[in-house]
């Protein structure tokens, strides 16, 4: 076993690294003792005491399988036996060219045969924005430059991406650099709104994860795209958060059975182990980019990492996971489980509300039910640090306790999951 100078690294840490979505004021306080985290097996970390917790936001909603999963292990380790990175600028490679079969094939009966590699979620959204106003701007629609997207959506901080965000203090300070967003909070406003000059319509299908998990009607997602069918306007799923199984199917969209113009998938597709993300569209897409090199109709962008062989292949690992362990079937008794404990959980008289969507969960806290916290008490992370004790990791989104378990859990886990919930909202909430 390695033994880590636990005060050196966080020394070392505080001296030079620069957290995101933390304040650094807070992190680098004295009295601040930042966790360590060095391994994981299964659902479990382990910090560099030798603590263990369960990983109760699947390591910011990517890790799917579990940690060390040994047919990922083996998949990442063969490609490194033959080449762990090649260009994809004028090449290709194996792994990258199944991998974009295997995720053609797992919408069977969608217009979505396309797919263009990148590297997280934020640019798997870059891409469809960038793909939706090149496309009309080069075929005799140049007018056709806006977007439509929800209030409180997040879709990344890549600067195309964060134009599409509805969070105030993620988005509001870069508005004089983005992209013209018509934003609306329901689908009746789109009556409203003349489609002639826009683009792409863009939604969080089913949930919105970072506006505090929050579910959105059955049948929306049929009134979008026939909006959008009718106005000749691109219809863009971001399920960055929802693939691969977080809902209880592979995709959001398999719920009602809705495809857009653009799927954006990042997170869980390599099952949590390295960044790679796809953005999938269709061969009507792909021909209004197809000229000679003189007409400029070439998608001029791309990254120095897209088609990385060794995140393909964990990809592909990922994937096969879901059949070999029937991943998907052996999901549904856990959500039911979990829907008896949270509903357990919402007699507590500081849970406001509880919004679940397969075996995504958000416990939002409060004075009651119609009286919130003051956001600036913090009481969402004091309840996170205080669940920690009780062997759990998670992060709040403000007063919204996240609850995010890797799919392989036990229902022995996720009742120590609920249960170091209840006892982190009764040491802080009384």
């Amino acid at each position: 076993m390695i033994k880590y100078d636990t005060e050196q690294l966080i020394t070392l840490d505080k001296a030079h690294l620069w957290h995101p979505f933390t304040q650094m004021r807070d992190w680098n306080s004295p009295e601040h003792e930042p966790l360590v985290l060095v391994s994981g097996r299964g659902p479990w970390l382990a910090d560099s005491f030798g603590r263990r917790y369960l990983d109760g936001n699947s390591s910011i909603w990517t890790n799917v399988h579990g940690h060390g999963h040994p047919t990922i292990n083996r998949a990442i380790r063969e490609q490194l036996e033959l080449v762990a990175h090649t260009s994809f600028l004028g090449f290709t490679n194996p792994p990258a060219i199944e991998l974009a079969d295997r995720l053609v094939r797992l919408l069977p009966g969608s217009p979505l045969s396309k797919v263009f590699l990148s590297d997280d979620g934020s640019t798997a959204i870059e891409v469809a924005i960038k793909m939706s106003v090149q496309y009309f701007l080069q075929n005799s629609q140049p007018e056709k430059i806006g977007f439509v997207a929800f209030d409180n959506a997040y879709h990344g901080d890549t600067l195309g991406a964060s134009s599409l965000g509805g969070i105030s203090f993620f988005h509001d300070r870069f508005k004089s650099h983005q992209f013209p967003v018509t934003r609306i909070a329901s689908v009746e406003e789109l009556l409203g709104i003349d489609g002639l000059q826009i683009a792409g319509l863009v939604v969080e299908p089913l949930i919105q994860g970072s506006a505090g998990m929050r579910t959105w009607p059955p049948g929306m997602l049929k009134t979008l795209r026939a909006w959008c069918d009718e106005w000749g306007v691109f219809l863009i799923f971001d399920e960055v958060m929802t693939g691969f199984g977080r809902t209880g199917t592979w995709f959001a969209l398999n719920h009602e059975n809705v495809f857009p113009d653009f799927l954006a998938i990042a997170k869980g597709l390599t099952g949590g182990y390295l960044p790679l993300a796809a953005t999938l569209t269709t061969e009507k897409v792909f021909d209004g980019f197809l000229g000679s090199y003189e007409e400029l109709k070439t998608l001029f962008y791309g990254h120095s990492y897209t088609g990385n062989a060794l995140a393909c292949a964990a990809a592909l690992a990922n994937i096969s996971i879901f059949d070999e362990e029937q991943t998907l079937d052996q999901l549904q008794p856990k959500i039911q489980h979990l829907t008896a404990r949270l509903n357990a959980l919402s007699r507590m008289p500081s849970v406001r509300a509880i919004r679940r969507c397969g075996f995504i969960a958000g416990i939002e806290l409060g004075r009651s039910a119609e009286e919130p916290f003051d956001w600036r008490d913090q009481i969402g992370a004091k309840v996170c640090v205080a669940a920690r004790k009780q062997g759990l990791l998670t992060r709040p989104i403000r007063d919204v306790v996240v609850l995010m378990l890797p799919l392989c859990v036990t229902t022995v886990e996720i009742d120590l999951a609920v249960d170091a919930i209840a006892e982190g909202i009764q040491a802080v909430c009384g």
